[in-house]
């Protein structure tokens, strides 16, 4: 019994051999598809859907740089532990593909796969959006989200991040010469557009543009970094609160502040990016 368990736990870890899933992330990704594909979605907006699936994981822990593997760039399937940006990827990926109708490992494999990568297509470690502004920019080229944060109201943000070429001894993968000339590259392509942000002195203001199942993008006053945290919009008692994977208690949970007093907290969080999920049902071709 001892040998079965442990050949169908490797055979989940390596189901593709572009693919990282443990036998636990993929017994709850099984049961979440499942629970999902059991609903009648018909009349559900994915903003609805992402609010759903999002207050699933509440409590989940937080577990930093899963994505981070030594050797060849593998797609990190994990939902046991989550960072507030892998939270964030696997709750618009199951909500997306509940919306495309594909509530299959295959289909939350490539809906991944498409989000998390430049153009939808996983080749190295340097084609990873690593950069959360350049992961907003680039998914809003595919047609997943658009950024709405300027016509609620927002202001420029000057945005040169530099900390990953400046910090190369962070990244382990960065030792690699082309990585680092890739991300350079990155960086100042992220340096020619125009992006803007709510200062967080105006959130509160400017809430009521706010809806729930938003993405929020957490923006810096450092600067050589672009946004030091994300999450959901989610509306409790009339205020914005922020739905995310947090360091505070290290899980999954909803702020117990208002959106606007939770950035009052830190110093080093200037405002925020707002972000709408796109209602695509439309099946989309997927790299092979």
């Amino acid at each position: 019994m001892r040998l079965l368990t442990l050949f169908l736990s490797l055979l989940s870890f390596s189901l593709s051999a572009q693919t990282v899933c443990s036998l636990e992330s993929r017994e709850r990704l099984d049961a979440v598809l499942t629970d999902l594909s059991q609903k009648d979605l018909s009349g559900k907006s994915i903003q609805e859907m992402t609010l759903e699936i999002g207050q699933s994981f509440l409590g989940t822990p937080y577990v930093e740089k899963t994505l981070e593997l030594p050797g060849e760039e593998k797609l990190v399937i994990n939902l046991t532990g989550l960072d507030c940006t892998t939270y964030l990827e696997t709750v618009v990926t199951l909500a997306r593909i509940a919306m495309l109708g594909d509530l299959s490992f295959k289909g939350f494999e490539q809906e991944l796969e498409r989000i998390r990568y430049q153009d939808g297509v996983r080749k190295d470690y340097s084609s990873r959006l690593h950069y959360f502004s350049d992961w907003i920019y680039q998914n809003q080229e595919k047609g997943i989200i658009r950024d709405i944060t300027k016509e609620i109201g927002g202001t420029i943000y000057p945005n040169q991040p530099t900390f990953m070429s400046e910090n190369p001894q962070f990244y382990t993968q960065l030792s690699n010469s082309d990585f680092l000339k890739s991300i350079k590259t990155d960086e100042a392509e992220i340096a020619k557009r125009t992006y803007h942000f709510i200062p967080k002195a105006e959130i509160e203001s400017l809430e009521k543009n706010i809806q729930s199942g938003d993405l929020i993008a957490i923006t810096t006053s450092m600067k050589n970094l672009d946004i030091v945290h994300v999450g959901f919009a989610i509306e409790k008692e009339g205020r914005i609160h922020l739905m995310h994977a947090g360091t505070g208690n290290m899980q999954v949970e909803i702020s117990a502040k208002p959106l606007s007093e939770y950035l009052k907290g830190s110093k080093s969080q200037s405002g925020i990016m707002v972000c709408r999920l796109l209602e695509n049902k439309m099946p989309i071709p997927y790299s092979s």
